[in-house]
């Protein structure tokens, strides 16, 4: 199989892009018209996907000066566990490097272990802990950052 490459969001992604996202987040995924207003909101916004035959996975970053946000990483979950969410975990770090940001920022799951591991091995560090924010099941949010040139 050939590897996955990544190239930024285009429209014509929208619905592999949301398909991806109900199955990897069935709780609370974005919906189709919040997916457009992320694209709209371009350049300020930046998504890329991991593609091979199909749309691997895909993330998102919001560029507002010297802190960039991860707004979303999302991998099939049929393909997860190959190293698809660390790609696109590098290639939101070089977006984020290119626009100047000297720290980068996101928000996690407290119960999404897989994701803070990666987090973790990437040299993000919990900064604050917002009790209950998920819902349903009232689960809290990890706020985690890292300096952009630092690599884990």
């Amino acid at each position: 199989m050939t590897r996955p490459r990544l190239r930024p969001l285009r429209w014509q992604d929208l619905p592999e892009v949301q398909r991806i996202e109900t199955a990897a987040f069935p709780d609370d995924a974005w919906s189709p018209a919040g997916f457009w207003g992320e694209l709209a909101a371009r350049p300020r916004r930046d998504y890329l996907v991991l593609e091979d035959s199909a749309v691997v996975g895909y993330a998102g970053l919001d560029l507002a000066g010297e802190t960039a946000d991860v707004m979303t990483i999302a991998v099939d979950p049929d393909r997860r566990g190959q190293g698809h969410g660390a790609r696109l975990l590098d290639g939101l770090l070089g977006r984020a490097e290119a626009a100047g940001a000297a720290h980068l920022m996101l928000e996690v799951r407290a119960d999404n272990e897989a994701a803070i591991g990666l987090y973790t091995r990437y040299g993000f560090a919990e900064v604050h802990r917002r009790r209950g924010y998920y819902q349903p099941g009232s689960v809290d949010a990890l706020v985690m950052r890292r300096e952009v040139g630092h690599r884990g």
